[in-house]
């Protein structure tokens, strides 16, 4: 059972508002819909609820008005939401669902796509091409694109390089354990090791992907693809910051060693930090952008909807530098300090976050009775 008929609902809309999961973003995308004059709505977790219910829910302070959620929704668990009484509670309310990371995590790609009856800002399909079990997945669409990846190796065996390797935490599935080898025998001795501990399951280990590890400086780029003006924009650049690896940077070479002996390099991202890229490698950047974007068009009708980003790093070549992408994220990116970088003013004259962005396309197509349009 796919979900149909949302574009007529949002189409019926008067009073569009703005809906988000309580994780990852939500704070960034209630503060854009503030901005914008829409009404927001946080959908939590009980036990999860504090940080939005008690710090930034709307009230009025001796000091004036203070927050940017007009209304929190509270469920048992995060895939309630999928459920007759919250899809019901949400049209109700006139809803425009912004997805992102945690829930496509929590609420998963079945009912997302085959029960959530509510107007999703972006592409529910698309969701899942995140995943690289994903039969279309964000590396078939990178490939497709013509966009340089890294090089995979389809068993260890055939391990020739420098290469990382994604697979599965064995507790928590949805987060990855990397680790780095140059070889066969190093990946079977650094396997055991992990296994041994815990770290991972033979499960995990047999999905894993063995990626060529990209030595260049590693960016975000974050885009916006917008159905109302069919123009893909730059929101801006950034980069992650990853638990414990940057402790781990902070320390010399014998200390790392020391340290690795008895614990082991974790990728866990925690935030992240806005930065620039030098301004003659834009034209490349917004090259794989709008390639990228004509390939989803082309695979995943009706395309990008709204925030994407395109992973990566910027290595050298003898021609030149040149972006590698590793990684794709089909809704909004969790990057909310690229308000902080120069490029959305380029374009409209101030500084403008993802939140921000999402809110104006939803109250212009509101304006333009086009809301049927900028969802699936």
């Amino acid at each position: 059972m796919v979900v149909s008929g949302v574009s007529s609902i949002a189409s019926s809309y008067k009073s569009p508002s703005v809906a988000v999961l309580g994780s990852h973003s939500a704070l960034d995308i209630s503060s854009g819909a503030r901005a914008f004059g829409l009404k927001s709505i946080v959908v939590c977790q009980k036990g999860r609820e504090k940080t939005y219910e008690r710090y930034y829910v709307k009230r009025k302070t001796a000091l004036g008005q203070v927050g940017c959620i007009d209304e929190i929704m509270l469920l048992d668990k995060f895939a309630d939401i999928a459920g007759s009484k919250c899809v019901k509670e949400l049209t109700k309310r006139q809803a425009i669902f912004v997805p992102h990371r945690s829930f496509s995590v929590y609420v998963g790609y079945d009912l997302i796509e085959n029960h959530f009856k509510v107007p999703i800002f972006g592409n529910r399909y698309l969701l899942k091409a995140e995943e690289r079990n994903t039969e279309k997945n964000q590396h078939y669409l990178l490939e497709k694109a013509g966009v340089r990846v890294p090089k995979t190796f389809s068993s260890p065996e055939k391990i020739d390089r420098l290469v990382i390797v994604k697979a599965s935490e064995a507790k928590r599935k949805y987060e990855r354990a990397f680790f780095i080898v140059h070889s066969p025998y190093e990946y079977d001795r650094k396997a055991k090791e992990m296994l041994s501990r815990g770290l991972v399951t033979g499960e995990g280990l047999s999905s894993a992907l063995i990626e060529e590890f990209i030595l260049g400086a590693q960016f975000n780029f974050n885009f916006f693809a917008s159905p109302l003006t069919g123009e893909l924009e730059l929101m801006g650049t950034d980069f992650r910051r990853q638990t414990n690896l940057d402790g781990l940077l902070r320390l010399t070479a014998p200390e790392q060693t020391e340290i690795l002996k008895l614990s082991r390099m974790k990728n866990i991202e925690v935030g992240h930090v806005a930065c620039t890229i030098r301004e003659s490698l834009l034209e490349k950047v917004f090259e794989i952008g709008e390639k990228f974007a004509e390939t989803c068009r082309k695979e995943y009708k009706p395309g990008l909807i709204g925030p994407f980003a395109l992973q990566g790093a910027i290595v050298p070549t003898e021609s030149g530098e040149e972006p590698v992408i590793f990684d794709v994220s089909f809704r909004v990116p969790g990057s909310p300090g690229i308000r902080y970088t120069p490029y959305g003013e380029y374009l409209r004259g101030r500084s403008m976050s993802v939140g921000g962005r999402i809110a104006l396309e939803v109250k212009t197509a509101a304006k333009e009775k086009r809301l049927g349009e900028i969802v699936t």
